[in-house]
């Protein structure tokens, strides 16, 4: 693999990317979620 001078892209574990990918879906789940308990609650 390239790791374009930064040996921690080889490391073990999450990279930077990875954070941001899980930040983004979670900020979405989260921001959704209101909306989905409401649109729940009207259809029950």
């Amino acid at each position: 693999m390239d790791t374009e001078g930064n040996p921690a892209a080889q490391q073990q574990g999450f990279t930077t990317g990875d954070i941001l990918w899980a930040l983004g879906i979670w900020s979405a789940i989260i921001s959704l979620s209101p909306v989905i308990v409401f649109y729940m609650l009207m259809i029950a």
